[in-house]
């Protein structure tokens, strides 16, 4: 589906449904069409060049552009996502407990004007065991696939607090879901940077940060019986002193790298009258408000963090033209999701497409 018809279908139709809803049926459409056969041809059509694939976390990814957590918390859709170009899916978050998020309904909103999303599901997701079986699956599946020569993206899981557990619990509830999932996980991430768990933000400091990611880190490595690259993900809210202790704390620890950055609690630069702002509520702000934020926070960890430190770049990412720029900036990776809503199925296409007339085109001036 081409970008202007996209925008029409989204106009028509997804804008009057319910953002929620209007996510599920998205879903259930895409692994609808993965079964009756629609994926190969996505796959043929979406599928990104050679020339894109790069080495991280000692991996190749198919193309340095990935899909954000939160897109598929679950891990049921990571067959049919993986026919839309993207080098990586981060699915989740998930957390050791099932748990339905937060009760006030809705919980998701869009900001059109903005492009932007305002969310507050509180990691809504069935639970490590529960998604460590579709992942055992998915992963068989996509064993063979490659084998065939077939595209197929790194998948990453994103992991997070449950909510009922109180901080002092924190830790062991993190180890419950590593156990659970690390084994298989081409790289985890530690969130503790959702605005939408209460209490959770506090794990970013960095007396709790530490106990809890030296126990994560050994934890993912004995359960797997190999290395696996973990990753923190850290708030553009952190003061710039916090962020720098963030990178000492990755540096002291070991760590493969840190992803940056999650939603925000700020309203600053919206377009979107103030009162929609106000109905939509409390909950984490992500769109194109975001970039300037992220890209300050991924230069200032780039200049703290040796060059074997992996940066994960997201918030704000729309175009080629943005993905290339985190990279310039010193991104290893980059990700996206907002957009993903806005633009539709042929994004990640559009993306590497445009990276690559913006690899010929610099190549050109050489």
């Amino acid at each position: 589906m081409s970008a202007p018809l996209y925008s029409l279908a989204f106009r028509a139709v997804f804008s009057r449904i319910d953002p929620e809803q209007a996510h599920h049926l998205v879903v259930s459409g895409l692994r609808v069409a993965c079964r009756v056969g629609v994926g190969r041809v996505l796959e043929v059509l979406t599928r990104p060049g050679d020339q894109l694939a790069v080495e991280v976390l000692g991996q190749r990814f198919p193309s340095p552009f990935g899909l954000a957590a939160g897109f598929d918390k679950g891990a049921s859709a990571v067959l049919p996502l993986s026919c839309l170009g993207f080098g990586h899916i981060e699915i989740g978050t998930v957390t050791a407990q099932a748990q339905s998020g937060n009760d006030d309904s809705p919980r998701l909103f869009r900001l059109v004007t903005d492009r932007a999303l305002i969310n507050r599901m509180g990691f809504n997701n069935d639970g490590a065991a529960a998604v460590r079986q579709r992942l055992e699956q998915t992963r068989g599946r996509l064993e063979r696939l490659r084998a065939a020569g077939r595209h197929t993206p790194v998948i990453g899981v994103n992991i997070g607090k449950t909510k009922v557990v109180p901080l002092e619990g924190a830790v062991e509830d993190y180890l419950t879901s590593t156990r659970t999932l690390a084994p298989l996980a081409d790289y985890l991430v530690v969130n503790v940077s959702s605005p939408n768990t209460p209490g959770l933000r506090q794990l970013q400091e960095i007396d709790s940060l530490r106990p809890l990611l030296r126990a994560v880190k050994e934890e993912a490595d004995a359960a797997a019986g190999r290395h696996v690259p973990l990753l923190v993900k850290i708030a553009p809210d952190l003061a710039d002193e916090d962020i720098d202790a963030v990178a000492d704390l990755v540096t002291e620890l070991g760590l493969d790298g840190i992803i940056a950055t999650n939603t925000t609690t700020t309203r600053e630069g919206l377009q979107t009258s103030a009162a929609e702002v106000e109905a939509a509520g409390a909950g984490g702000l992500s769109g194109p408000v975001l970039a300037e934020r992220s890209k300050q926070v991924l230069v200032r960890l780039r200049g703290k963090l040796s060059a074997g430190v992996v940066i994960i770049s997201v918030g704000g990412v729309v175009s080629a033209e943005d993905v290339a720029e985190r990279l310039e900036l010193g991104a290893d990776l980059v990700q996206g999701y907002t957009a993903f809503i806005y633009q539709g199925p042929f994004w990640a296409r559009r993306i590497n497409r445009g990276i690559v007339r913006l690899q010929a085109t610099a190549s050109s001036r050489l």
